[in-house]
């Protein structure tokens, strides 16, 4: 059997990469204008900003697997909490069929990160 311990850090790597995909997607789909969000150009904190925040998925994955049991299931649970109410927010700004469905599938993933780590027992 598979330690929650792994499978939640599995979870944000599988969340990662469904971002990572997105944005590969958007790109070659010409979806994306460089320097602009929304049809608007944004400046380098807007940038730095988007850079931190999708660095705390990055940074569940080691924490995750390094912090202690109490600490890692109340954090997961918060930042998973925190992704899922995000992105529920942001998908209706996305036209695209194929942003729309790999949002619902990062919606998925957070979801199940909460419950391994609602569920998770020493």
């Amino acid at each position: 059997m598979i330690s929650t311990q792994i499978l939640i850090a599995a979870l944000w790597v599988m969340l990662m990469l469904v971002y990572l995909l997105g944005d590969v997607l958007r790109i070659f789909s010409g979806d994306f204008k460089p320097g602009e969000i929304m049809g608007k150009k944004v400046g380098q904190a807007v940038w730095l900003g988007i850079s931190i925040f999708m660095l705390i998925p990055i940074l569940m994955i080691f924490s995750t697997l390094t912090l202690d049991y109490s600490a890692n299931r109340i954090l997961n649970i918060a930042v998973a909490a925190l992704f899922l109410v995000f992105n529920l927010f942001g998908l209706p700004s996305y036209p695209s069929w194929y942003d729309r469905f790999l949002i619902v599938v990062g919606l998925v993933f957070n979801v199940l990160t909460i419950g391994y780590a609602w569920n998770w027992v020493v």
